[in-house]
């Protein structure tokens, strides 16, 4: 094992001594030393019921056989940071949890690992760190929290009930004591925000591509459900330290393709493709956008989640959760192994389907798959749209720009009700490069839903856009606006359009006014200069690569 590197032979007294120290008996020292990486944290309502979880973890691994160890990384609510200058942290986070899940586990020569983890950018943060140490690994995702009901309205979301009221009630249709009574009453309970936004997207697609155990991404954080999987997954754990069955055999340029397949299918968040991405590259694995625009023309979405419907996380588990959605697609996905000890094909064989909800792939309404890849000259290396969240009418969206250099400079043309009918709010410099750090833009998104233009402005930035954000909102535009790109050349009034169904988007403006514009355009003076963010902006890539460091 391993282990054997701390704990084996008369040289290792003094680390024996300090494995004493934390209370490891000699009896246990002849047992795999497992690692339980945990982001609990009391600032994330999706994280703040893991002290059970690690609890019911480490049963798992003792009865099993195991001796665990449990340590922290850290977590970050994309919502409480959203709307300000705490937003540049969270894509930047994703590389600190990699950095942390590696470090800890390589000085410590754990023989395997369970990854607990639930909001945006932990569980891509922890597959990362899982490939690069390449020991057996599984992943527990904390869950998705209740519905919210106020008032007569049934599930209610973060979105609906937060986000989305402050439109309404900017634009008069609730009173104060409404909104606040929605503010008390929208989120109920511990787990991540109850729609297909990024936790629980990139849940559902870690257990497509085999690193969590079956039902996990959907069980309610709350259930007696995710406690016996979390028990199970520690019991797991040590039988893939048994049979040395490590990520890198799990998470493959097949399984990864497979989790690109049921995202498209699902409708699920645009961060994916900064994830999957990623992911791709910690692994050596060759996956590129090409791979989610060859998929696309090929796949169409099976169901709609909220934000795309009034359908929770909640729903969805009843359903059949992720199992049914892979027996619905089980065509179209690879039969990989997993580290639940089961394939693809034998999860897809074993699973339960309401097909009312997640019908068979042949049956399915939609044409469209639920999310999509645009290029054009304002996007020459790509650009991402949630198509899903998008009304079919507005497939096609033409209009005037309207820019503004920062997400608060956009906030305040909203809040001043400077945005009309037609308009397509440009927001640029929040790429991974000029954000520092490709901020969420939920705040102005929902504000425009919210103000009922939602199908009558489009919005576009080389920042990115929360899972729960719907209507035309294309994020990640490549170059972003630090590097040069088409996006810091767009004037007030230009015509820009936005069209779903060829892929593409065009800034109506000539070639030669472009480059006169170039000509006149000031060099990118970076918005911070010291500390973390400084440091993640001089080396991060572009997003079409994964905004990877």
């Amino acid at each position: 094992m391993k282990s054997d590197n701390i704990k084996k032979g008369i040289a290792k007294t003094p680390h024996r001594g300090l494995l004493m120290a934390t209370g490891v008996s000699r009896k246990n020292m002849d047992a795999p030393f497992i690692g339980v990486a945990s982001s609990f944290s009391d600032l994330v309502p999706g994280h703040i019921g893991m002290r059970d979880l690690e609890r019911q973890i480490e049963k798992g691994i003792h009865t099993a056989g195991g001796q665990s160890f449990v340590f922290g990384v850290p977590a970050i609510c994309d919502g409480i940071a959203m709307g300000h200058s705490g937003m540049r942290y969270s894509l930047p986070s994703r590389d600190l949890i990699a950095d942390c899940v590696e470090s800890v586990a390589g000085a410590h020569q754990l023989d395997g690992i369970v990854l607990l983890s639930n909001c945006d950018k932990i569980t891509p943060g922890m597959l990362i760190g899982a490939l690069r140490l390449n020991i057996p690994a599984i992943i527990v995702t904390a869950g998705p929290m209740l519905d919210g009901m106020c008032r007569g309205e049934n599930k209610l979301t973060m979105v609906t009930g937060s986000f989305e009221a402050v439109g309404r009630f900017r634009n008069g249709e609730i009173s104060e004591e409404h909104l606040l009574a929605l503010e008390e009453n929208s989120c109920p309970s511990a787990g991540a925000c109850q729609g297909m936004y990024t936790a629980n997207t990139m849940a559902c697609l870690t257990e497509v591509i085999g690193m969590s155990l079956p039902y996990c991404s959907s069980a309610s954080a709350v259930s007696a459900q995710k406690r016996r999987i979390a028990f199970e997954s520690g019991m797991q754990v040590v039988e893939l330290v048994k049979k040395d069955l490590k990520p890198s055999d799990i998470i493959t340029r097949e399984s990864l393709r497979n989790a690109i397949t049921a995202d498209l299918a699902l409708g699920g968040s645009t961060n994916t493709f900064l994830h999957i991405l990623a992911i791709a590259n910690a692994g050596g694995i060759n996956i590129t956008l090409n791979d989610f625009e060859d998929l696309s023309a090929k796949i169409h979405q099976i169901v709609k989640i909220n934000p795309s419907s009034t359908l929770t996380m909640t729903d969805f588990h009843n359903a059949g959760g992720v199992p049914a959605v892979i027996k619905s697609l089980e065509n179209f996905l690879v039969d990989t192994q997993t580290a639940s000890g089961l394939s693809v094909k034998e999860i897809a064989n074993s699973a339960w389907v309401d097909t009312e909800i997640i019908p068979p792939y042949e049956k399915s309404t939609y044409t469209q798959s639920g999310l999509a890849v645009l290029y054009g000259n304002l996007a020459k290396d790509g650009c991402v749209i949630k198509t899903s969240g998008v009304a079919p009418e507005c497939y096609e969206f033409e209009g005037y720009a309207k820019t503004f250099d920062s997400e608060e400079a956009a906030m305040a043309a909203l809040e001043g009700d400077k945005i009309k009918e037609g308009d397509v709010i440009v927001i640029r410099y929040e790429g991974p490069k000029g954000g520092p750090g490709m901020r969420e833009m939920l705040a102005p998104t929902s504000l425009l839903v919210g103000k009922g233009l939602g199908k009558k402005c489009a919005l576009i930035t080389d920042g990115r856009f929360s899972g729960a954000t719907r209507g035309i909102c294309v994020g990640h535009i490549c170059p972003e606006a630090a590097n040069g790109g088409v996006i810091a050349l767009v004037k007030d009034g230009d015509i820009i359009k936005i069209n779903i169904n060829t892929r593409s988007i065009e800034l109506c403006v000539s070639d030669e006014e472009l480059e006169v514009r170039r000509k006149r355009l000031k060099p990118f003076e970076p918005k911070v200069k010291s500390g973390y963010l400084a440091k993640y902006a001089k080396n991060v890539q572009d997003a079409s690569h994964g905004a990877i460091v």
